[in-house]
């Protein structure tokens, strides 16, 4: 049922209350049983990431699939105009604020276009055996020679080097290189057309990480707020603080999403880790690089690594690509899509699949259902997440979260938050309970939509922790996830309403302090 359908339900069936993101709109309770089915959508830990274009660019279609639970959307700047940019940003957030939801922006840079030039016909044919030159001079490209988009190729290759086109559907080996020109024959062939992509088999190619369009591109980011940048392609941490370092001077405050595509990257992935707010597991490019069979162990090893250091993860790259012209996933993508719930992901993402596809809306409520069954699966995690550091009393709290509500049957945390430092910090320890950040600031609650396990809550705010409590019981009562009598647990700063301060935790019985 559709966060759409519960909302009309909700207004014929009930007397009790309940407040949109905006403050503004009042929806009613759902019968018992449409109830039970809208609060497992909303209590999915696992989110959706969906990319937009051509197929969902316009309003129906976003609502759709906002109301199926789209929780980020990813803009490609590898496609599209500034303008166009700017009016689908628009467009989200005015959704969003009508269906009552946050919605983050994921802004993916284009980074360095490692590409083949065009062909007069725009395509040809490539026969096993055949020899094909690479010309960084080539203006446009025929049977035999083709230009490269990426000028510095012929630097970065030696004889004997593998090449892979297309994603690696069509490979060349590299017989020599002379000045701008590189011979290769085809080792495997087929349909090859203009400006497909080129990688070195076992990485090695130097291309920055950003390139001018790039540092543009954050500039727009900057302005448009996005709350996750996207970093294509970085090799180091090096890389990756650059990103960040501008997108700061540009006066942007977005999360920054390292994009783990290159095979330089793997062993510099702590550094990189370190460096970022999150990282993608970018299979496409990744496999073709390091080999396809060596990716699944490297998802869980970056996943892993990367709750270890209190960092997101987002799983991209043919979740459910069956669906660009299927409304039904295929068994083997629904496999697929668990394995990375089951693995501990924050995010699994679609690209051409709501970009590009049929049935966006579809398959993103495919996605859900595969979510929110994997995670009746029930996972131990490692909690490997280093010593406590002197003086992070946040830290300390979100720990002593995360032990009790373990330990006590606690139905649900409500994360006074301004940052949401802490409810980060508890995301990363367990996953059973549901975390709710309730902030008042737009930003806090957009960024924690890629928190596994954290919904953001409109939260008005109070003038003392007390009434802080009693609006924060409300809130979760209005939402279903509890009933007078349940447990749930409470973390605030004291003195009330700084930021930065979550110093307190408290261990409450709802509807016990409207009795007192």
């Amino acid at each position: 049922m559709s966060f759409s359908k519960v909302k009309r339900c909700r207004r014929l069936k009930c007397s009790n209350n309940a407040q949109n993101e905006q403050g503004g709109t009042r929806i009613q309770r759902a019968p018992d049983a449409a109830l039970a089915e809208w609060v497992a959508q909303m209590i999915r830990r696992t989110k959706v990431v969906a990319t937009l274009g051509p197929a969902s660019s316009d309003a129906k279609t976003l609502a759709r699939m906002i109301d199926a639970g789209l929780d980020v959307v990813r803009i490609n700047f590898s496609h599209g105009t500034p303008d166009e940019h700017r009016a689908r940003v628009e467009l989200v957030r005015k959704l969003a604020r009508k269906a009552g939801r946050a919605v983050g922006v994921l802004v993916d840079l284009q980074g360095p276009k490692i590409r083949i030039g065009k062909f007069k016909d725009g395509k040809i044919t490539l026969v096993a055996g055949a020899k094909l030159i690479l010309d960084a001079e080539c203006k446009l490209g025929d049977q035999d020679v083709v230009g490269l988009d990426y000028k510095n190729l012929p630097k970065d290759v030696r004889p004997g080097d593998t090449l892979l086109l297309d994603d690696g559907r069509l490979v060349l080996g590299v017989i020599n290189v002379r000045g701008p020109r590189i011979t290769t024959v085809v080792e495997q062939g087929g349909l090859l057309s203009n400006n497909k992509g080129i990688n070195r088999k076992g990485g090695g190619l130097t291309a920055p990480a950003l390139t001018e369009k790039d540092k543009q591109d954050i500039k727009l980011a900057a302005e448009l707020k996005a709350d996750f940048l996207g970093v294509s392609f970085p090799r180091s941490g090096e890389d990756v603080r650059w990103a960040r370092d501008l997108l700061t001077k540009a006066g942007g405050h977005g999360l920054i999403v390292s994009k783990i595509e290159r095979a330089e990257a793997i062993p510099a992935l702590e550094e990189i880790l370190d460096a970022s707010d999150a990282i993608m597991v970018a299979r496409g490019d990744l496999a073709v690089e390091v080999g396809d069979a060596v990716v699944p162990a490297l998802q869980k090893r970056m996943i892993r690594m990367a709750r270890e250091k209190q960092k997101l993860t987002i799983t991209a790259t043919q979740m459910m690509e069956s669906m660009i012209s299927s409304p039904i996933p295929t068994r083997a993508e629904v496999s697929d899509v668990a394995n990375a719930v089951l693995d501990g992901t924050d995010a699994v993402m679609l690209s051409a699949e709501t970009a590009a596809g049929q049935y966006p809306a579809e398959t993103i409520a495919a996605m859900v259902r595969v979510c929110i069954e994997a995670e009746k699966e029930e996972i131990v995690y490692p909690e490997r997440l280093g010593g406590l550091k002197e003086s992070d009393v946040e830290q300390a709290i979100a720990r002593a979260t995360a032990f009790t509500a373990k330990g006590l049957a606690i139905k649900a945390i409500a994360a006074l938050t301004q940052s949401g430092r802490t409810a980060l910090m508890m995301s990363r320890m367990f996953t059973a309970v549901p975390i709710y950040a309730m902030s008042s600031v737009i930003d806090t609650r957009r960024r924690v939509t890629l928190f596994r396990g954290v919904h953001p809550v409109r939260f008005k705010g109070a003038r003392n922790p007390e009434k802080a409590l009693l609006m924060a019981e409300d809130e979760l009562l209005k939402r279903g996830v509890v009933q007078h009598g349940d447990l749930i647990v409470l973390t605030i700063g004291e003195p009330f309403g700084r930021a930065g301060g979550t110093n307190t935790m408290k261990i409450v019985k709802v509807g016990e302090h409207r009795k007192n």
